[in-house]
């Protein structure tokens, strides 16, 4: 005899008919459940440290910057290893990523002015650049408030006077100045009340932090918390100075203020850290951490990577990236594809189950497949659009006068092209076996060259990338020459 029981499934009719008025409450009032669990929106904190070179931490390499508390936040994260700055210095690359947009659809390229060096170096007129990031512009920080975020600014904004008037509730110390004018109070900062006499903004901004955690939460909340360390001054607790005074540097990493600040920047983010959990907040946060663009050349070393800030050579766009998720995203993981500024605002929206506004365009794409684990980030191309000057050239740059000439780069798997509008000349690299840059493969191979090439062109007639023709007419060739070897 069969003794196996029958099962019967029903299907929703069958169930209805059936179940009582309590059951049923019972059963949609746990969907419902379910389903706000699943749709929570958790808190975000975007920390963007100024100027911090790709390989200036523990887990990236270095032996001498001491960083164990972002070290720890690294081994309870995702660690993107090919993460890249869409500029390669600090209001452009911001731009970047506010807006989810690459620099030809906002304007800003640079810092300040677009003719920057020596008049007589310059062959082009540049292209103008624009100083801030226009209002009709629509930020993250906006379209996270319009859905029900708490948001805060919190340190270095560079993309305006005043970050309120794009997205943010409140700003603490963000105006369009990019750097301090002294790390110790008085800070001579309309936009931050002094605190006592020497109090350290690294920490200042920390507390800051602290404090609109504790009063927030109850409801979900973004937070860009925008250190202006490491960025000049090099300005150091004597503390820290001392230790590193007595403590041996390794090539390329031996400067002991700068040491000091990182220590003290990675102290600050130990705090934070330990406040979300005390709070029981952790496994609803969060964490981004990054920097704005490559380490500064003469201060840090981003060898193997050529050259730093400011240069669009691996070491001046190559950056630190981590995103943890304690609980959500599983610890330790390490990604190799390549991945850009841009690409914060469309993940930053997944997370949050906020949809994309109407007609807002996004050039980077969302992470989360990869975070988790449910897919991967396909192969796609990252670009970059320089059609300024930036002075402040060394050995590592194209030219000793300039950091960067006007021109654009692109990356696709693992090689790498710029074009240089001066003398509309290519560079292609094979990251994989040159990740330093030194070796032109474009005699070698003219055919990758030539795709690559037709890429990054079809990409700059699609956003309107705008390229300098006109001739300067006080460039003096002879002079251009004799200050190159000048320098060199």
């Amino acid at each position: 005899m069969n003794t196996r029981k029958s099962v019967r499934f029903l299907n929703r009719r069958d169930f209805l008919k059936t179940a009582s008025a309590g059951t049923i409450s019972l059963w949609m009032g746990s969907l419902h459940s379910c389903a706000r669990k699943d749709k929570e929106k958790p808190n975000i904190i975007y920390i963007n440290v100024d100027d911090l070179g790709w390989k200036d931490l523990g887990f990236m390499g270095s032996t001498y910057y001491e960083t164990p508390h972002i070290d720890a936040l690294a081994r309870k994260g995702v660690v993107f290893t090919n993460a890249y700055a869409a500029a390669a210095n600090c209001a452009p690359s911001r731009a970047c990523c506010f807006t989810g947009q690459y620099a030809p659809r906002h304007g800003i390229y640079t810092v300040d002015n677009s003719d920057r060096g020596d008049s007589r170096t310059r062959k082009l007129i540049p292209v103008e650049n624009r100083t801030a990031l226009p209002e009709n512009q629509e930020t993250m920080a906006e379209n996270l408030k319009d859905h029900s975020y708490a948001t805060i600014h919190i340190g270095k904004w560079h993309l305006g006077e005043d970050p309120t008037t794009q997205g943010f509730d409140r700003n603490i110390g963000g105006s369009n100045i990019g750097y301090p004018k002294s790390y110790f109070s008085p800070y001579q900062n309309a936009h931050l009340e002094d605190g006592p006499e020497g109090e350290y903004l690294t920490d200042r901004l920390t507390d800051e932090a602290i404090r609109f955690i504790q009063d927030n939460q109850t409801q979900p909340f973004f937070l860009h918390l925008a250190y202006y360390a490491v960025h000049t001054p090099l300005q150091p607790k004597a503390d820290k100075l001392e230790k590193y005074q007595n403590k041996p540097g390794v090539p390329g990493q031996s400067n002991t203020k700068y040491a000091a600040m990182v220590e003290s920047l990675d102290e600050n983010i130990g705090r934070l850290l330990k406040v979300l959990e005390g709070l029981e907040l952790a496994d609803r946060t969060v964490v981004v951490f990054s920097s704005d663009n490559g380490g500064v050349r003469s201060i840090t070393s981003m060898a193997p990577l050529r050259a730093g800030k400011g240069s669009y050579y691996e070491g001046g766009t190559r950056v630190p990236l981590i995103i943890s998720w304690p609980g959500q995203l599983k610890s330790g993981v390490t990604c190799d594809a390549p991945v850009s500024g841009v690409d914060l605002y469309p993940t930053f929206l997944e997370l949050s189950h906020t949809p994309k506004t109407e007609g807002k365009i996004l050039d980077g794409i969302s992470l989360v497949p990869f975070l988790t684990q449910r897919g991967r980030i396909l192969d796609r191309p990252l670009f970059w659009h320089f059609p300024v000057y930036l002075e402040g050239g060394n050995r590592e740059t194209r030219d000793s006068i300039f950091r960067t000439r006007p021109g654009s780069a692109m990356r696709m798997g693992d090689w790498k092209l710029h074009e240089y509008f001066e003398d509309r000349s290519l560079e292609l690299y094979n990251l994989k076996e040159d990740i330093g840059e030194k070796h032109n493969r474009v005699e070698q191979y003219p055919e990758i060259a030539r795709e690559l090439y037709q890429r990054l062109d079809d990409w700059r007639k699609a956003v309107g990338a705008p390229i300098p023709t006109r001739l300067n007419p006080e460039y003096d060739r002879r002079s251009d020459m004799n200050l190159r070897r000048n320098r060199e």
